[in-house]
């Protein structure tokens, strides 16, 4: 197993306590902890933690709407006044190429009445020699065959579709010359119009018929724009209702907390008393401050303190007690505290140091009583504290050339009351 699996492993396996925890206790976020350890506030500290980043990030999100809100607002004003220029032109999708058709009609309309009038003369109006007249004859011609030789038949039939054809064609044209409207102030107007299209198209860099789909795509922008306004106002209210939930899961961990900084005051004290500080006493400090020190653990402010003397008010750990005390009422809160704690195994290094004589026997007794809910290995020089252990192991440290070896032996019963052990 590598070396990094190892070391997340054992966190959950052992939790090593040491002589210099004393001093972590000086520090708030460490206090923080151990009370949160002790408590078991796992499961609100994940919550605490979810609904933090959930306001987090929808707050972020909020700022960077806003933020780009200037320049959103600039974008703004130039779609409505592109939107409010094409609404005044109000462009048909298929126009343009209509207004084509239109002009190119008006502008050629002399020179179409002329062929049209040339193509009815030769079709049927002209006295001496026209089509109707040639094909009428040619039908009288074909008749005469066909009374001769029905294969004729045919031959009559399509000559009496092709007259047919030439009659409708010839009528079709004298309609269109009688609708044909030579309107010069029509022909200005579509002048002018396709011009102002073309000017706006040019302006868009789009063709003529292509400027319809550039406006209803500047609509949906600046629709979507108008959109973000209602965006900010929801999103502003959805941050809302993330911060009170937040808020929410910070007092019920307020409220945990009390409840176990309370039973810590007591343990606390009671143990402080039990290593000869009889007038010891312990407590935890909570001040809520949910509008200025909202964080992913809450809104607390923890402080540890004591007083140890009668009529001493409660001043902060540090403040007060001497190197001894501060050994003393270190080791109370890791001992109290380290019954809570969910690994099975726990390393005390030294954190009897400065303590001696009968309140060393009290340390010895507490640690055992400890041992009876977890494994509890002990580093200590104190024969009242390693007495109380199930178990004793020697620990030599010896040099031979240079070279230095440390070596651990466990002890028999016989040579546990033996200043060192029979090798």
């Amino acid at each position: 197993m590598p070396a990094s699996q190892q070391k997340s492993l054992g966190q959950h396996l052992i939790n090593i306590h040491g002589q210099h925890a004393h001093q972590l206790l000086m520090k708030n976020d460490y206090q923080l902890t151990l009370l949160d350890q002790y408590a078991g506030h796992q499961n609100l500290l994940a919550a605490m933690r979810e609904r933090y980043q959930d306001w987090r990030a929808a707050r972020n999100e909020l700022k960077q709407l806003e933020k780009n809100k200037e320049a959103l607002e600039a974008q703004r004003q130039l779609l409505e006044y592109q939107v409010n220029e094409l609404n005044e032109l109000a462009i048909g999708e298929t126009e343009y190429p209509e207004l084509e058709e239109e002009h190119k009609r008006l502008s050629n309309c002399g020179d179409i009445a002329l062929c049209s009038q040339s193509v009815l003369q030769a079709l049927s109006e002209d006295d001496e020699n026209n089509a109707l007249q040639l094909l009428q004859f040619a039908q009288q011609k074909l008749a005469e065959l066909t009374a001769m030789d029905s294969r004729f038949n045919d031959l009559a039939q399509m000559l009496d579709e092709a007259c047919i054809q030439v009659q409708e064609t010839s009528h079709e044209i004298s309609s269109y010359m009688d609708r044909l409207d030579m309107d010069p102030a029509r022909l200005q107007y579509l002048d002018e119009r396709m011009a102002t299209i073309m000017r706006l198209s040019r302006k868009h860099q789009v063709t003529p018929d292509e400027l319809f789909n550039t406006y209803q795509a500047l609509m949906h922008d600046l629709e979507n724009l108008n959109d973000s306004d209602n965006q900010i106002e929801q999103l502003a209210a959805n941050v809302e209702v993330k911060h009170q939930a937040c808020l929410a899961a910070a007092e019920k961990l307020s409220k945990s907390r009390k409840r176990y900084a309370k039973e810590l005051d007591k343990l606390i004290s009671s143990s402080m008393h039990e290593l000869s500080m009889q007038h010891g006493k312990f407590h935890i400090s909570l001040d809520s401050q949910p509008e200025s020190h909202l964080s992913p653990l809450g809104v607390d402010n923890i402080e540890f303190l004591v007083s140890t003397n009668p009529g001493q008010p409660m001043q902060a750990l540090g403040r007060v007690a001497s190197g001894g005390e501060l050994s003393r009422i270190s080791l109370a809160i890791q001992v109290i505290t380290a019954q809570k704690v969910d690994t099975p195994s726990l390393i005390f290094d030294e954190v009897d140091v400065g303590i001696s004589g009968p309140t060393a026997a009290i340390v010895g007794k507490l640690l055992r009583k400890l041992g009876e809910s977890t494994q509890v290995m002990c580093v200590t020089h104190l024969p009242q504290v390693a007495g109380c252990g199930h178990h004793q192991m020697f620990v030599a440290k010896t040099s031979d050339k240079g070279t230095t070896t440390t070596s651990m032996v466990a002890l028999d019963s016989q040579a546990r009351y033996r200043s060192w052990p029979v090798f």
